[in-house]
């Protein structure tokens, strides 16, 4: 399937496609999808594949990305939404503060949103739980950033590294690695990345600057915790699909458990493991908790509608993977990359972080960064860990630099209520010591993988 072209005609191809891609999101505000397909179908153009091949890699690249990650992102959604509408989230962030007293309650809000996050997009996560980080800057009247900043941090760590959020799952697809490696590589790196960025950084920032809690919310109520659901069946419910996943992977590598490997394995499968999680999640949190059959599919398919965007903008990521491939590009920035003795897991957090700095959209980093790795020759035959390790990186890269081209950093200004030049200072500080932070962790663990 891959042609044999020439390598300066095909490098002069990616960096032309690259910057029309990017011209076409920054400049021209097109949306990701077609100007990621628009990119890839140039690249493939001018590096003068058959046009067969070309539409080959469109439809390899959609139809193989999607078989890997559609249902992933459907249940996923579906089970976040149940998670926010029962009161989950909340939950988990009230007990944890009071577990922790207040003098730790950072830490508290770090850990509910690193939790949180897998389940639940960032968006719906910071606005379901900021009100908490409010109450208790407005309790102990420290700055709001002092109890913000974990919670953002533990948000970002939870969307960037772990499964089932999107992100990382549909690196891994990509890349071709067991998601269960992809979770035990993540929650390490997520784990540091969040004392960092969250605890350590949000007490320099809550000395630094004193950020009252908005107008608008210090007058809220607090939160009625008897109507909330039992902290440790919000918990048992968001570890299934977890703990499912990963025995799946640790049964592979234990002979010993080799008999229960075939039940354990159709119940690790991603899509049974989080399947079961949001069947159970439908009863318990759902039905048992006073929402009738109506109701609750109404909340679930509503859960759907940012699903489109995600699973279209990725499917187009796949495309430029599979023309990068089929035309033999990948093969030359692999070369590139043996020759500049330079590891995978730096090369894919460098690339992950140029895209994410020029384009704002970590999704759009992560597809990009993904699709051309994944093309680079020797990829397939690298060790589980590594590959998770390299997941990891492109998710870091993917985290950096927040600045004014990211919808996260306009969402953050406006709810915690900072100005432009505040949010640089705290928030797009924070997302680069995630980011940044994570990469080290898996490039520290991929020297052993």
């Amino acid at each position: 399937m891959e042609a044999a072209l020439n390598p300066g005609r095909l490098i002069a191809a990616a960096v032309i496609g690259l910057i029309v891609l990017l011209l076409l999101i920054i400049v021209f505000k097109v949306q990701a999808m077609i100007a990621i397909l628009v990119g890839a179908v140039l690249i493939g153009v001018i590096a003068g594949m058959p046009l067969t091949d070309i539409v080959n890699a469109v439809n390899d690249g959609i139809g193989n990305t999607l078989k890997g990650i559609a249902l992933l992102v459907g249940l996923g959604s579906m089970f976040g939404a149940i998670l926010e509408i029962s009161g989950g989230a909340q939950t988990l962030a009230v007990t944890m503060v009071k577990r922790f007293g207040d003098e730790k309650a950072a830490w508290a809000l770090g850990v509910t949103g690193l939790v949180i996050a897998m389940p639940v997009f960032f968006d719906a996560g910071l606005i379901i739980l900021i009100p908490l980080a409010f109450s208790l800057a407005k309790r102990t009247k420290r700055s709001s950033l002092f109890y913000a900043i974990p919670l953002l941090a533990g948000l970002a760590v939870g969307h960037a590294y772990i499964p089932p959020t999107p992100g990382p799952v549909l690196v891994a697809t990509m890349l071709n690695v067991d998601l269960g490696w992809v979770i035990l590589v993540g929650v390490f790196c997520g784990a540091v990345a969040m004392i960092v960025a969250g605890p350590i950084w949000g007490a320099i920032c809550g000395k630094k600057y004193m950020v009252p809690v908005p107008e608008h919310v210090a007058q809220q109520a607090d939160i009625d915790e008897s109507k909330l659901p039992s902290f440790f069946m919000v918990v048992g419910i968001i570890l299934i699909p977890l703990l499912l996943i990963v025995a799946d992977s640790i049964v592979g590598v234990i002979p010993a458990l080799e008999p229960i490997q075939p039940v354990i394995g159709f119940l690790g499968e991603p899509f049974v493991a989080l399947t079961i999680a949001t069947v159970v999640a439908m009863i318990l949190l759902g039905f048992k908790r006073g929402y009738t059959k109506e109701e609750l599919e109404k909340v679930m398919t509503k859960s759907l509608e940012p699903t489109g965007m995600i699973l279209l903008v990725t499917a187009c990521g796949g495309v430029l993977r599979y023309v990068l491939q089929y035309s033999g590009l990948g093969e030359v920035i692999g070369n590139a990359v043996s020759s500049a003795a330079l590891p995978i897991v730096v090369v894919a957090f460098i690339v992950a972080a140029l895209v994410r700095i020029s384009v704002g959209s970590a999704t759009v980093a992560m597809t990009m960064a993904a699709g051309i790795i994944a093309a680079m020759p020797g990829i397939a035959s690298l060790s589980p860990i590594y590959l998770a390790c390299t997941t990891a990186a492109i998710a870091g890269g993917a985290t950096v630099c927040s600045h004014f081209n990211d919808s996260g950093f306009w969402l953050v200004k406006s709810l915690v209520g900072l100005d432009e030049k505040t949010t640089l200072k705290t928030w797009t500080v924070m997302e680069t010591l995630v980011g940044a932070t994570g990469f080290v962790v898996a490039l520290i663990i991929s020297f052993f993988a």
